[in-house]
């Protein structure tokens, strides 16, 4: 073997074997130690060995940086440890500049990612293939648009643009930023499309809420992964209105060659939770337990929702307890499956332990925690909670939170006190807060505040047509027929006209 910068032939040997060491590294503490280990033994002593080593160190500390999550450290330590080696590194090359780029963007730095690219091009490094999407992928987090025009611009010059690469990521950028017109320009100038090109623009269309032509481009595919059926899937149940067409595209989906994936799962199992439709949703749950699919913190979160909003309390809480990975999502989403059942004083126990557990609570929590107190009259509980929000946990109060005091307060007779509450509130009642207390105003026969409470709903939603049925009740109550009488004109005259229910049932 040559010998280089004086060094013996052992030398050029244990640089191969330092090489070795770091690609088989599988943590950052490893690599650390394969770090030291160089610096020690003088193996980063010699220029070229130096720029070598440092490098590969450099390329699989960004190739470790995915299991970072599980280090102590910091990403602000990170990114320093990152920069000292590329610094220590002499005259780096166009693919250190792009491994700097990338670690980066993977720490969340997209801003610097970009600063490197300036960098780079003030020393003349020319770029590759490669760069391009790394700098573009930093745009897609800031999220900027007019750096993004910058770098397609700079892609094009280099003679990177119709690399389809480079297109993608262009494709994925534009979308994010909800530019289609720019996203569809490049998809239909791309001569070479791949699934990748499809997926981008299709996760576009879905960002701004146009499903139709998302799965217009998604029937066109020629072959499809189990990002584009997850990705159309989660725009469907994500659009509310659409959750049978999800359910449908699901089962479609189980026919078809491409397994699941856990963002297919979740969209089924919320679409079945938004319909209320159990069976399918137990069916999911089977496919997943057959199928030994691991159930994550959001696969246990959707089957827990999936059962409170059915009413299977009892499987949701054990499905919550049998989870060994819960979030705030999972705890949120017994609390508010309790809630909507009424069991407050369970929902009380479960908060109690989510705190235990360390987990901060959010808005949605107390909406799950007021609702369920709601529901059960738990007066004094509820109002300690309304009162902790801010105080003690530091969570912000929303009109749902007013809301919910509202109909509480409302429905225990307590109509003085809601009013009270209407009136220290940072900003106006909806529909929601007076509609509380006009509630509570027709359990309790307070026709003074329902006047009001009325009035404001009105203003608010002129077409509701309940606020005029419930004043026409509680004047009935009190004998005001002459009241009654005007009440009903008044909805005459407005043209305001009665919502017909309806039920569903569903059958085989």
């Amino acid at each position: 073997m040559r010998k280089e910068d004086g060094n013996d032939g052992n030398t050029i040997v244990n640089t191969s074997e330092a090489i070795n060491a770091i690609r088989q590294c599988k943590s950052l503490k490893q690599l650390h130690q394969v770090h030291a280990h160089t610096i020690t033994t003088g193996l980063l002593w010699g220029l070229h060995h130096s720029s070598l080593l440092l490098t590969n160190i450099l390329t699989a500390f960004t190739a470790l940086l995915p299991t970072a999550n599980a280090s102590p450290t910091t990403p602000a330590a990170l990114t320093g440890y990152a920069l000292s080696l590329f610094n220590c590194i002499p005259n780096p090359s166009t693919f250190g500049y792009n491994t700097m780029i990338r670690a980066h963007t993977l720490l969340s730095s997209p801003l610097a990612a970009l600063v490197i690219f300036v960098r780079m091009r003030r020393l003349s490094v020319p770029p590759d293939t490669h760069t391009f999407p790394f700098c573009l992928k930093a745009c897609s987090l800031l999220p900027a648009l007019s750096l993004a025009q910058t770098l397609h611009s700079q892609a094009f010059k280099f003679g990177f643009g119709a690399d389809l690469f480079v297109c993608n990521t262009l494709i994925h950028v534009y979308s994010v930023n909800k530019h289609l017109h720019h996203a569809c320009q490049v998809f239909n100038e791309t001569s070479l499309k791949d699934v990748v090109s499809y997926n981008a623009l299709i996760g576009g269309f879905i960002k701004v809420g146009d499903t139709d032509r998302a799965r217009q481009l998604f029937d066109e595919m020629p072959i499809r992964d189990a990002v584009s059926w997850g990705t159309l899937l989660a725009g469907y149940a994500q659009s509310g209105d659409l959750c049978m067409d999800a359910i449908q595209l699901f089962n479609r989906m189980l026919i078809s060659t491409v397994r699941p994936d856990n963002i297919a799962l979740v969209s089924a199992l919320s679409a079945c939770a938004q319909l209320g439709d159990l069976e399918q949703g137990k069916s999911i749950h089977v496919y997943i337990k057959q199928n030994r699919i691991p159930i994550n913190a959001f696969l246990s979160t959707s089957l827990v929702d999936l059962y409170a909003k059915c009413g299977c309390i009892e499987t949701a809480r054990e499905i919550f307890e049998s989870s060994p990975d819960k979030n705030l999502f999972t705890w949120n989403a017994l609390l508010v499956g309790l809630g909507m059942h009424g069991r407050g004083h369970l929902s009380l126990h479960y908060f109690s332990r989510m705190i235990e557990a360390g987990i901060k609570p959010d808005g949605v929590s107390f909406l799950g925690i007021l609702v369920g107190c709601g529901h059960a009259g738990l007066v004094c509980e509820a109002r300690k909670f309304f009162q902790e929000m801010e105080v003690v946990y530091r969570v912000p109060r929303e009109l749902k939170h007013y809301g919910c005091m509202a109909d509480l307060l409302g429905r225990a007779g307590l109509i003085r006190e809601a009013m009270e509450m209407i009136e220290r509130m940072p900003m106006g009642g909806d529909v929601f807060v007076w509609g509380g207390v006009l509630g509570g105003c027709r359990i309790h026969g307070n026709v003074e505040i329902a006047e009001k409470a009325a009035e404001n709903v009105m203003v608010l939603n002129p077409e509701d047509d309940g606020v005029y049925s419930i004043m026409a009740d509680i004047y009935a109550n009190a004998g005001r027929w002459e009241d009654v009488a005007r009440i009903r004109r008044l909805m005459h005259s407005r043209q305001v006209k009665k919502n017909p229910g309806c039920s569903l049932v569903q059958l085989n």
